[in-house]
């Protein structure tokens, strides 16, 4: 049986980590996670959904700010595992650490060399892609840039956002490593390294790059909605005050960028640089999410055909 360490944070990993402890191929001697964080307004302290799903296994569960030079790294290493299996970790592993095991690799929700980084799949979905996919590669000191393991990819559907991809690609990722493991290790898969004239990176998304730009395309604003929903959500302007929106549609019609152009008690079009697009959901500011319906009926009641957003 093979002694792993697995890394990783959010639903994305616990899908991942799911697979690996059903199978009876490995042992879980450790669970690398976040520390715990303060979210929301009422800064309740939550854990990640890896620390939750390695307590109900019983496992283990280390949690360090910063690995390289941690006390928890030094028991890491000392546990004699075989090797380290991370997704969705948030942390770079120091090459001491890599050094200890005898291989170590990431299950990578892009296509690589394309967007390597912390948010492939928010990049993936506003550059207006086809498809996404999840890579299964070695881990090295450079960001994603170890040599490939395995690849697979699906098409990216109309109705999909950020969070229906990280669904279907955790899945993904999850068949494409237990597939792909027992050869990886067994030294029948030969690793291809990557093309660097191909590479691409997706890092964090920015608060400014949240921001719509009422001048770009109803289809680029469309891609930029979904991807940031459910996080970190796009948002624009309505007098002076953050206006967040979660979901809009493209729709054939024309006016000035930003501009409401049609209004009714459950219709909401604003034109964009070419086209238009009708607002689904949206966040006014202090207040929760809610169905464009609900607020045309109540704080929206006093907006009008030729106002504008993004002012």
């Amino acid at each position: 049986m093979t002694k792993l360490i697995f890394m990783g944070t959010p639903d994305f990993s616990a899908t991942v980590l799911q697979g690996l402890l059903d199978s009876q191929a490995y042992e879980i001697l450790a669970v690398v996670t976040q520390p715990d964080r303060q979210v929301g307004r009422k800064k309740e302290m939550k854990q990640t959904p890896v620390k939750k799903l390695a307590q109900a296994y019983g496992l283990t569960c280390y949690q360090p700010e910063k690995l390289s030079g941690s006390q928890e790294m030094a028991e890491l290493m000392a546990l004699g595992a075989d090797g380290i299996v991370t997704a969705a970790f948030g942390q770079f592993l120091p090459e001491k650490l890599l050094n200890a095991v005898d291989f170590s690799i990431n299950v990578h929700a892009s296509l690589l060399p394309k967007y390597r980084g912390g948010a492939p799949i928010h990049y993936a979905l506003i550059n207006g892609d086809k498809e996404v996919g999840v890579t299964i590669m070695e881990m090295v000191k450079q960001m994603d840039a170890g040599d490939m393991v395995a690849k697979a990819s699906i098409p990216i559907q109309e109705e999909d956002n950020v969070g229906t991809l990280f669904d279907k690609l955790a899945v993904v990722g999850r068949d494409l490593l237990l597939h792909s493991l027992p050869a990886y290790i067994a030294g029948e898969l030969q690793p291809i390294a990557q093309n660097e004239e191909e590479v691409t990176f997706a890092p964090n998304i920015s608060p400014e790059e949240e921001v719509l730009d009422w001048h770009k395309t109803a289809r680029e604003l469309f891609n930029q909605v979904r991807g940031m929903y459910p996080w970190p959500v796009a948002h624009t302007f309505l007098a002076g005050n953050r206006f967040k929106i979660q979901q809009l549609v493209e729709v054939d019609s024309q006016g000035q960028p930003g501009q409401i152009i049609e209004k009714t008690k459950k219709r909401l079009v604003v034109a964009t640089g070419h086209g238009a697009v009708s607002l689904l959901r949206v966040q006014p500011a202090g207040k929760p999410q809610m169905a464009i319906g609900d607020f045309l009926n109540g704080l929206g009641r006093d907006l009008q055909v030729g106002d504008y957003f993004g002012k």
